[in-house]
This record gives structure tokens, sequence and C-alpha cells, in this order.
């Protein structure tokens, strides 16, 4: 099992598991204001180890519309397949949200497929 890093506490997380759901288990109520579909960036991380090689096209492309590539990632279009290291960035608290928002799915939504960065720049390369 990987272990899941966040704060300084450490958890083994079933491989496989959502990013953003293995974090709420850790009792961190980070934000996924659009139900965890790569539409708001709100459960957006910042990677310190173990960071992901592969992107949904709707994460990458959130991504660079919001001038956020190579400098955080959405943990609701990530699976923890190795040990990871990250820091929440949007909480409840720290945002002052009445709740996190909609109840994320346990499967990668809109889309499963994961694709190398190079292989998206070629799609749509950046200006």
């Amino acid at each position: 099992m990987p272990t899941l890093t966040v704060d300084g506490r450490s958890v083994d997380v079933e491989h496989g598991s959502k990013l953003v759901l293995a974090i709420e288990a850790l009792g961190i109520d980070i934000g996924h204001r659009c139900g965890g579909k790569a539409r708001c960036t709100t459960c957006r991380v910042e990677f310190h180890d173990g960071e992901p090689e592969t992107f949904t096209r709707a994460e990458y492309r959130k991504l660079r519309e919001a001038g956020l590539l190579d400098e955080v990632r959405l943990s609701c279009q990530v699976l923890v397949e190795h040990d990871m290291t990250v820091e929440v960035l949007k909480t409840l608290q720290s945002e002052g949200w009445a709740d996190t928002g909609p109840a994320v799915a346990a499967e990668l939504t809109p889309e499963t497929e994961r694709l190398a960065r190079a292989s998206l720049e070629a799609e749509a390369p950046l200006a």
C-alpha cells in the first residue's frame, strides 16, 4: 500500500484511491466545490514528493486555463499509486466555506484516461 503524507500526518492508502478522498479520510476538509470533476481547482495540492507524471485531459486543461500548470495538481484527478507527500492549499477552514462541496465519486470523472504531459501538449501546445 502506498503511503500518503499530508501536513506531517501519514497514512497507508489503498492503491488506486482518489487523492482527494484519501485526504478527506485523514480528516482534512479539502475543498471540492465542483464535486471532483476538474472544473473549479479548489482541491488543489502542492506536491513535495511523488507527483504523478500523468494527467487527465480535464486536469491538464483546467490547470493550463487557470495559469496553475507546473504549480499545483487537482487532487480529484490524481490516483494514489505510490508514496506521495502533499500540501493541501484550500480547506473549509482556510476559505470560510459552509461546506467543502458536493460528494466526490470514487472513480475519476469526467474521464479516466491519464496521459503524459507531452501527449497533451501535442494536442494543444502552450502559447
